[in-house]
């Protein structure tokens, strides 16, 4: 199959370094506080339907507890600044979002699936994708997060007939289960295999 053989040469150079810091970076979340795990989980929101790359220059200016403490306004007119979709929605869904300040605390006892049924269940703004996103970045590493690059990578190597018109939770399972068997073929986590596949598509590592 070209897709692991692709990987496993990745495996070899310097993108192996570049994925295995990123690793590093998400499971530093297990020693960080809420409003860190807060601010990613804005982040997130802010990465639905959206490129990343202006979510994390959003994300830059409002660190230090912005997405927390700063109105309505002022989230919404930094948002507009950096050119990102949807500014009126991603602003209204992080403010609502504030009702769970605490979302480190509140995930604590939870197994990744739990943890993400609650996110989809109670935060406006994320589906099955952007709530696996948010766990795989603050340390669970056993999600498969479905975006386009992922979905695509799949269906060229025939590992999914097509791209499904919608990604319910059945569907959103489903083909989870596929990801999750090739990880295991390859010998590494969902989350790793995502960024190798992600740097595939992107040629590049990030978050």
């Amino acid at each position: 199959m070209n897709l692991i053989k692709t990987i496993n040469n990745l495996k070899k150079t310097n993108v192996s370094k570049k994925v295995n810091k990123r690793l590093n970076e998400f499971r530093t979340f297990r020693n960080k506080g809420n409003k860190e795990w807060f601010s990613e989980l804005c982040f997130c929101i802010l990465t639905a339907n959206s490129k990343a790359r202006t979510a994390l220059k959003i994300q830059d200016e409002l660190k230090g507890g912005g997405f927390a403490r700063f109105n309505q306004d002022k989230i919404r007119r930094c948002i507009i600044k950096n050119k990102h979709r949807f500014h009126n929605n991603k602003t209204k869904y992080i403010i609502e979002a504030r009702k769970y300040l605490n979302i480190k605390d509140l995930l604590r006892n939870k197994t990744s699936e739990e943890a993400r049924e609650f996110l989809v269940k109670n935060i406006k703004g994320l589906g099955y994708k952007e709530a696996s996103h948010f766990l795989r970045n603050v340390g669970y590493f056993d999600l498969a997060i479905l975006d386009r690059h992922i979905l695509n990578l799949l269906v060229e190597n025939r590992l999914l007939e097509m791209k499904p018109d919608s990604l319910n939770k059945s569907n959103y399972l489903k083909i989870e289960d596929k990801f999750r068997r090739l990880s295991e073929r390859l010998g590494m986590s969902m989350a790793e295999l995502d960024l190798y596949m992600w740097y595939m598509k992107t040629g590049e590592v990030l978050k």
